[in-house]
């Protein structure tokens, strides 16, 4: 019998990369990738109208969209993960010297207020710096992939016209999140940010997870065994590329650069998959979800994973 075609997004990159070229495939099924230029637009498309079998996404949207009922479920293969002490930059001008001075403030969030890095920011500025998030404007520019989301009261449309880092430089905006600081007028809030999210992974674990992968729930229905058998294929890829991390790559990515100094400092995978792998991360950033008014109440950790793959490890 042939394999069973599915159709997939993925962005390429390290982790996925035997998988994406065929050197890795799931038992029974083959993965016909789209090639989606900008992921994020993948992601609404995926929320909006279940365009794929198998699909990469922001992990913050897809507990939006489990909130509201969206079917698809996730496996619990974290794709992209990250540190984003550096998400948060100001107006030099506008007189923010600790983030505590951003409450009172008007600050931007680029694309979506439920996008991912947003709500990891959002996330240390309250649990170590104090900042009383419902204090801040938010000023997202964009809308939400979940149509059927309403923010709370703290979060307004913008009011200048411009890119997100001309508002802050402008001084329509005291801050933003989500963008680079690439310019005199728009600078890092935290210092030495790269050092302050590997202390923070050091301290208390905090190691983001940003994109997981969500399959259709029809598709899960029809065929029982494809979640483990997924799961299983994105984790080979990953474990071909992790074995190759510590040699010598002739142009790695900054990504690769990340992974290099996470596995050096935990002396573990730097991209493990799994639930109870994950459990403290996925419960840290169900809690940020749920005080920052993305959903209403917690789910519970394992319930969000499709069924057969709660106990798997990759």
């Amino acid at each position: 019998m042939p394999d069973r075609q599915l159709t997939a997004v993925s962005r390429t990159q390290g982790n996925n990369r035997a998988l994406k070229t065929g050197e890795v495939t799931p038992s029974g099924y083959r993965l016909e990738f789209d090639e989606v230029p900008v992921l994020v637009q993948a992601f609404r498309r995926m929320v909006r109208g279940l365009e794929w079998d198998v699909c990469e996404m922001a992990f913050s949207t897809y507990l939006c969209a489990k909130a509201y009922g969206v079917r698809f479920t996730a496996i619990p293969v974290f794709l992209v993960r990250g540190f984003h002490h550096g998400a948060i930059v100001v107006n030099p001008r506008a007189g923010i010297r600790h983030p505590k001075d951003l409450e009172g403030r008007r600050v931007g969030v680029n694309r979506g207020y439920t996008v991912t890095t947003g709500v990891w920011a959002r996330g240390i500025l309250a649990d170590e710096y104090g900042v009383g998030l419902d204090a801040i404007t938010w000023v997202p520019t964009g809308d939400e992939h979940v149509a059927q989301y309403r923010p709370p009261r703290s979060v307004t449309p913008p009011t200048g016209a411009g890119g997100l880092a001309d508002l802050v430089a402008a001084g329509e905006l005291d801050a933003a999140v989500g963008i680079e600081a690439d310019r005199p007028d728009v600078v890092p809030l935290i210092p030495d940010a790269d050092q302050a999210g590997l202390a923070a992974l050091q301290a208390r674990g905090h190691y983001p997870i940003n994109h997981l992968v969500v399959v259709k729930d029809d598709v899960l229905a029809e065929h029982p065994d494809l979640a483990a058998d997924l799961f299983e294929a994105f984790a080979e890829s990953k474990r071909r590329y992790v074995a190759g991390l510590s040699d010598d790559v002739a142009h790695p990515t900054a990504t690769d650069a990340m992974h290099r100094r996470v596995m050096e400092l935990t002396g573990a995978d730097p991209l493990p998959y799994g639930v109870e792998a994950n459990r403290a991360v996925v419960e840290e950033l169900i809690g940020h979800a749920v005080r920052q008014h993305i959903i209403d109440s917690r789910p519970v950790a394992a319930e969000l994973f499709a069924a057969g793959t709660a106990n798997l490890n990759g």
